[in-house]
């Protein structure tokens, strides 16, 4: 397949009153197009930080290692992200190639303009087209991913529209461009199931339709196994495992992951006590030293795990985890 966007020694520090605060710690990932990635971990593991990272959203006081490298595969040759630095050169990774659909839509919107109006704008600014062209494709947008009488809701504000009409429309904003690359930060957190299965599987219209790739953020394994093709699991700014998202839910390798999936309610066995991940995430202001996960891992092995970082190991040719429990089972 041909690579989308390719993230290499990707870190993320923040200046702040205490000094440098590390968020994303030398993450590398590949994406190729009309593929889904799904970003795995809990809150404040790094994911949304990476996913900014894509769009140079992340704020002011943000710093990017001198490694760190994303790369993103235009049709006129390839873009180094992390180089851009005017307005207008950053158009091309803000609303132009990569599109972003945020967890809370009524946020997103603003709440005294029309979601038409808004969506014209964003259509004008990335391109040079009529307003009345801009409108027609808005429409005719809103009405691809499901909302009903689009020409009405097209004049209609956001507090009108219910959460499952909202975050379509986010959605039909964020794909009006026609976007490479779709990141969609928790977009079903906070919708009910049946609106969550419709949206999951707009998502998976549109890449067969569009061709297009997701990097898809989420805390929710169950949403990932039924939209990725490959899972990338973060801990504390660390990727820690990745692979085909059926091998690594069937055969998960890092003793984090294990946790994750234990932790899933059982449909079959609905007296069952859950089990969540012991322990708390710590602060990035205190990271521990060797594993990031040696607080919490059950599976720890001793000093290694304590004073050394477990290095990226290839449990098989698509699947690979940073843990000391595979240093001796396969090579370097």
């Amino acid at each position: 397949m041909t690579a989308l966007i390719e993230v290499e020694n990707l870190t993320v520090q923040f200046r702040t009153d205490e000094g440098l605060v590390t968020a994303v710690d030398d993450v590398s990932f590949t994406l190729d197009k009309g593929q889904v990635m799904g970003l795995v971990g809990e809150s404040g593991s790094g994911k949304s930080v990476t996913a900014k990272a894509l769009m140079r959203l992340n704020a002011r006081n943000a710093v990017y290692g001198e490694k760190s490298r994303i790369t993103l595969h235009s049709e006129t040759g390839p873009i180094d992200v992390l180089k851009l630095t005017s307005a207008r050169d950053l158009k091309i990774v803000r609303g132009g190639a990569i599109s972003m659909i945020f967890q809370e839509p009524m946020a997103s919107f603003a709440p005294a303009i029309t979601i038409g109006k808004q969506m014209v704008e964003q259509l004008q600014i990335h391109s040079d087209m009529s307003k009345a062209r801009a409108k027609e494709i808005s429409v005719e947008m809103l009405d691809r991913v499901g909302i009903s009488d689009p020409a009405r809701r097209f004049d209609q504000y956001a507090f009108e529209l219910s959460g499952g009409m909202r975050q379509r429309a986010m959605i039909a904003m964020a794909l009006s461009t026609k976007p490479k690359l779709l990141i969609a930060d928790e977009p079903t957190t906070a919708l009910d199931v049946t609106i969550q299965a419709q949206v999951i599987d707009l998502m998976k219209d549109l890449v067969s339709e569009f061709h297009m790739g997701i990097v898809f953020i989420t805390h929710d394994l169950g949403v990932i196994a039924q939209t990725a093709d490959k899972v990338s699991v973060m801990y504390l700014g660390r990727l820690i495992e990745e692979g085909p998202v059926r091998e690594v839910i069937r055969n998960p390798k890092h003793p984090y992951t294990q946790g994750l999936i234990a932790a899933l309610p059982k449909l079959d066995d609905l007296d069952a006590p859950l089990t969540p991940v012991a322990g708390d995430i710590p602060s990035p202001l205190e990271r521990p030293s060797g594993c990031v996960f040696h607080t919490r891992c059950p599976q720890i092995l001793g000093d290694i795990c304590k004073t050394d970082l477990p290095r990226d190991r290839r449990v098989d040719p698509v699947h690979r985890v940073a843990c000391h429990l595979h240093d001796e089972k396969t090579p370097a």
